[in-house]
């Protein structure tokens, strides 16, 4: 009985040594994140397929200054109402122009860790994404990019430059 309760107790803390290692798995910052590379993507409903620039027809850029940057409040991803306006002119110029579509860049301000903010970035290209299709906007001529952090609009360390950083931008195509 003695020896049957020593191998149990061997055992258990094998296999818990085991669990514990097992579960210690480092990832790269950031992989859990939608993509790898430039976070760009088609259509969600699609399965997230990465674009490239080697794939025919996809644009690797846009114009942006065709429509004014969507402003967010200090941790959001949600529309504003006063910046509605915005997602509707872009809608009705993609409506008009078919065969057109968008890039729309998420970025955050330095705020938070480069990983938060390409996940803030992602959702708030997202939620643009998905105001521009209730306005009757194709998916498929919507691409999403998370920049998060990485290209600020100004480099100021204050309220006043975070603002203007935290913001949607429109790539037209």
């Amino acid at each position: 009985m003695y020896k049957m309760v020593l191998k149990l107790v061997v055992f258990s803390m094998v296999a818990g040594s085991l669990a514990l290692v097992g579960g210690c798995k480092k990832s790269k910052p950031g992989a859990d994140l939608y993509g790898s590379g430039d976070n760009l993507y088609g259509d969600p409903l699609m399965g997230d397929t990465p674009m490239n620039d080697d794939m025919m027809g996809v644009p690797a850029d846009g114009d942006r200054s065709m429509f004014e940057p969507l402003f967010f409040a200090y941790d959001s991803s949600q529309v504003n109402p006063e910046e509605a306006g915005k997602c509707e002119d872009v809608a009705k110029h993609l409506k008009k122009n078919s065969g057109g579509g968008v890039i729309i860049e998420g970025h955050g301000d330095e705020r938070g860790s480069r990983e938060y903010n390409l996940a803030l970035g992602e959702r708030r290209a997202l939620a643009v994404r998905d105001y521009l299709i209730s306005l009757g906007v194709e998916p498929a001529a919507i691409q999403t990019k998370s920049l998060g952090e990485e290209m600020p609009e100004n480099m100021g360390h204050d309220e006043g430059a975070w603002r203007l950083n935290r913001r949607a931008v429109f790539a037209i195509y």
